[in-house]
């Protein structure tokens, strides 16, 4: 049985004294494998939010494996993105329908691309170094204390043997000291008990310098593996760049996603009036009416004061709404005496037509509400200019 093998084995036991390092090398120690164990999880979890599906994380893993480049997939984004464009063109694209599922198609298209440049972005500049210290930086670390490990155990066994032998060697020299009885059947004893004490002697010299050249060894060990866990300092320095890297870009992203979503909400709200005015009243087969765009601005907007001289003119299924547009027109129409309010432009808008008002993010207008306009609409000023504006763009103040 190995020397260190049958030392381990008694220090398990119990019946082996062991060498401790110092304070300072079992903090780096420690250190080290938290580092080691922390940068795993960190590792796994960002690959999940990157890739959420399991199948495709273990397709890519083994493509890595075998040195091979990664085929190229399509994002969710884009797949639900060529879906829509598919319906619009079996619906009709110049249809309402179709040409709002080409727009947010299109969106969903260009946030599928945006995600693609993320993962790729995050992918270099993030996962790869915290994927290179697991495979290349701690696989070293990691060998080298073994090597420590195995070096403490011979110099533990050596100091074993040591031991031993100058105990064996005091015991044979007390027996040595013995008067001799010449007078015994067997005084060749005497002479034994010198021989053997000899030959201890000569043990406990080897022990001692074999003993030395393990000490020798187990200390250059030693600060080999104490520079190297030293050098987990530069690989945090290193991470924490990596991390900055990786927050720009996912910054970068949702900034990106978040001005897509403006652009089409600004695209979709310049034709939801134009939809809901009248476009599918004389659709035959519809059975429902259009919901609202959010129900709390509609309730706000039904408690502003309207104006009890212009009538209402009902909309007819299948004929224009110019009737009631002549009668809402808001450049013919004067604010109420009381009851107007403030409201803060939450985006953007652009007026379909004349009679809607243009709007600009966070400027403050004066709104009301006339009979027979739909809930989702106010009217809007601003100084000397007048028109519609949809209540979804809209922050009302008290």
């Amino acid at each position: 049985m190995p020397a260190f093998f049958l030392q381990f084995t008694e220090e398990k036991l119990g019946q082996a004294e062991k060498t401790e390092l110092d304070a300072h090398f079992e903090n780096l120690l420690a250190r080290a494998d938290c580092t080691k164990n922390w940068t795993e999880k960190i590792l796994r979890q960002t690959e999940v939010l990157l890739q959420p599906n399991p199948s495709a994380r273990v397709e890519e893993f083994l493509y890595e494996k075998l040195d091979r480049k990664v085929p190229s997939r399509v994002t969710n984004g884009e797949l639900l993105a060529q879906y829509m464009t598919e319906a619009a063109n079996d619906f009709g694209p110049g249809t309402p329908y179709g040409k709002t599922l080409i727009k947010v198609g299109e969106t969903q298209r260009r946030l599928g691309a945006a995600e693609r440049d993320f993962i790729h972005s995050a992918s270099i500049n993030f996962l790869t170094p915290l994927r290179n210290f697991l495979e290349g930086d701690w696989r070293t670390i990691a060998k080298e204390r073994r090597v420590l490990q195995n070096r403490r155990l011979d110099l533990d066994a050596c100091k074993a043997r040591l031991k031993k032998a100058k105990a064996a060697e005091a015991k044979a020299a007390c027996e040595g000291d013995a008067v001799p009885d010449f007078q015994e059947t067997r005084p060749r004893n005497y002479v034994l008990s010198a021989s053997a004490s000899a030959l201890w002697s000569d043990e406990v010299e080897k022990a001692e310098h074999e003993l030395r050249l393990t000490q020798t060894e187990f200390d250059r060990q030693a600060e080999v593996t104490r520079l190297l866990l030293e050098g987990i300092s530069s690989t945090h320095v290193n991470h924490l760049r990596c991390l900055h890297e990786f927050v720009e870009s996912q910054t970068n992203y949702y900034a990106q996603c978040y001005q897509y979503m403006l652009d089409l909400q600004k695209q979709l709200g310049s034709s939801k009036g134009e939809i809901f005015s009248g476009t599918f009243v004389g659709n035959a087969e519809s059975t429902s009416p259009p919901p609202a765009a959010t129900s709390p601005p509609a309730v706000a907007a039904a408690t502003l004061p309207a104006v009890p001289t212009i009538p209402v003119v009902p909309t007819i299924v299948g004929v224009p709404n110019s009737v009631a547009e002549s009668v809402l027109n808001p450049s013919e129409v004067k604010p109420p005496a009381s009851g107007t309010r403030k409201a803060r432009v939450l985006y953007d808008y652009e007026a379909a037509d004349s009679t809607e008002l243009a709007l600009l993010a966070d400027e403050m207008i004066t709104v009301y509400s006339l009979p027979g306009m739909d809930p989702d609409w106010l009217i809007g000023e601003r100084g000397n200019q007048k028109g519609k504006v949809p209540v979804t763009y809209l922050e009302l103040l008290s």
